[in-house]
């Protein structure tokens, strides 16, 4: 099909490939958005007397059959295209004629395009906090398995004071169950529907707006025309932002992954099969799950910073460069779920040597404790500490079992209260599948079939 734009000149072959890029393969992701937008945008025709009933029916069923096809990841789009919007109304206008040349009616391909990707970032935000939580609730078993075995607690990677691995595994659950909080937020930001808005101005017909973004499943429409295009690039800023938080978080537990496997310490051993070899030297078993997991949360960051970085300074209304937001957004998303199912797969198979946990707890992490019981009996902190600074050499080991039953204050090692961690994963658990069977029941509505917007 002829561009959605085409007059009466034929672009540059140089300007063809400069201007298209690889959008045309990214676009494989976005059809199913694209197919589910259309359908409401379609129904929104007929509901204004632009399109007859009988029109609609024939759209609907190009629609759907371009739904099937791409279930098997079968539709096509070429470079000529230049992207699955105008593949998509090229399918319509061949097997349908000028039906086909009727849906583009009432909207942009910048608003065509907005619709499409907030569809797939409302659902990819969604996975996103189901991974998370999973992530979560893995967490919280471990740290409820090994709920009160010692650990060396750290500071500035020196010992510290006396920890547990409940204590460890729980701070991550935490720290990730809020994450999962903040993409909630998100959620709330994406789940308004900027079709009609057109390029930025809307249209001069009476579109019904809050009819297709019901149609749709959103919780309200993006009121303001100008507005939804200038939040173009924010938005997914925003969402890669909470992914860059949670990818944050899965690093910085496989750097303490990384150090605390290390044979000089031992205190865990990760599932083999997680695990990679050398080409030189036989014996290794190389935690390249967990270091790439540390790159990769620095892709995430960059994909963010790239988004932000295009969209800072430009103009009110549609801009081209809105065009090169989409390769980082894809690709953050997908890396950030990436990330989180392998850190899940990691934590279930950890391997925990109690024994080396144990040899960890050398004198000196008693030393803080030491203090405390002279401050028990009395006498001033400050004093307390200075005797004990200026003797470490009587500082000697103690039971750690005692050292840790002893940390009886709200979020110590003796106090962690994991029922109410899982309790509240769990009640976030089953808000997304809620969320997600209500998206489920919409698509079901619109293209007569269980389709997924992600194709994760």
């Amino acid at each position: 099909m002829a561009k959605l734009w085409q007059k009466d000149w034929s672009l540059d072959d140089l300007m063809q490939r400069f201007t298209v890029r690889n959008d045309y393969i990214l676009d494989r992701s976005l059809v199913m958005s694209d197919v589910l937008g259309s359908i409401a945008h379609a129904r929104g025709l007929e509901r204004i007397g632009i399109l007859t009933h009988e029109e609609l029916d024939k759209l609907e069923e190009g629609l759907r059959a371009i739904a099937r096809i791409q279930k098997d990841g079968a539709f096509p789009i070429r470079e000529e295209d230049e992207d699955c919007h105008t593949a998509i109304e090229g399918y319509l206008s061949d097997n349908f004629g000028e039906v086909g040349r009727k849906i583009h009616t009432g909207r942009s391909r910048n608003d065509q395009v907005q619709t499409a990707l907030r569809i797939y970032m409302r659902e990819a935000c969604l996975r996103l906090m189901e991974e998370a939580t999973l992530f979560s609730k893995e967490l919280l078993a471990s740290a409820k398995k090994y709920e009160m075995v010692p650990m060396p607690g750290r500071t500035h990677t020196q010992l510290a004071m006396p920890s547990s691995l409940g204590l460890w595994f729980s701070s991550f659950a935490s720290e990730v169950i809020d994450e999962v909080r903040h993409l909630d937020a998100v959620y709330h930001t994406l789940d308004q529907c900027p079709l009609g808005s057109a390029a930025s101005y809307g249209v001069p017909i009476p579109l019904d707006r809050a009819f297709t973004a019901h149609e749709l499943g959103f919780g309200r429409v993006q009121k303001n025309v100008l507005y939804a295009n200038n939040s173009r690039g924010k938005f997914e800023a925003m969402l890669l932002d909470a992914c860059g938080y949670l990818c944050a978080t899965a690093a910085k537990m496989a750097q303490d992954l990384i150090l605390f496997t290390l044979p000089e310490l031992g205190y865990f051993s990760l599932p083999v099969e997680l695990t990679t070899g050398s080409s030189i030297m036989p014996q290794k078993k190389n935690p390249d799950g967990l270091e790439l997991v540390r790159s990769r949360s620095s892709m995430v960051n960059a994909c963010s910073n790239l988004v932000k970085d295009i969209t800072r300074t430009l103009v009110s209304g549609y801009n081209r460069d809105f065009q090169d937001t989409k390769e980082p957004l894809l690709t953050g998303l997908r890396t950030t779920w990436d990330v989180l199912a392998i850190m899940s797969r990691m934590v279930g198979g950890l391997i925990v040597h109690e024994d080396r946990l144990r040899e960890g707890m050398r004198s000196e992490i008693y030393a803080t404790d030491k203090v405390f019981d002279s401050v028990m009996k009395g006498e001033a902190f400050r004093d307390s500490y200075r005797a004990v600074g200026l003797s470490l050499d009587q500082v000697s080991s103690r039971d750690a079992d005692e050292a840790l039953s002893k940390r009886v204050s709200l979020g110590g090692a003796a106090n962690l209260r994991l029922d109410e961690d899982l309790e509240e994963a769990e009640g976030l658990e089953e808000a997304i599948e809620e969320r997600l069977e209500a998206l489920s029941s919409v698509y079901r509505a619109l293209v007569g079939e269980d389709v997924s917007a992600v194709d994760w």
